[in-house]
């Protein structure tokens, strides 16, 4: 079962409370997605670290429930 964008960026906020998230479903079908993640979490890590983040907070989801995401991560101008 595909996930909605609104689970996603659930997921995402309950583990980075501060966070600015924008989710896109890129092709319509709820399975293809884009997300852009800002926090203050991520500032002095690497932009893998950053992700790995982000990956944490979905719980496993990727390859499963949610089959393609396409993410984007910034620390707070």
């Amino acid at each position: 079962m595909a996930m909605s964008a609104s689970e996603i960026e659930t997921l995402i906020r309950a583990a980075l409370p501060d966070a600015e998230v924008r989710i896109t479903d890129l092709a319509g079908d709820g399975d293809h997605y884009a997300a852009h993640v800002v926090s203050a979490a991520f500032t002095g890590k690497s932009r893998v670290a950053q992700h790995k983040i982000v990956y944490e907070a979905l719980g496993g989801r990727m390859g499963g429930a949610l089959h393609a995401l396409q993410l984007t991560t910034a620390v707070p101008n």
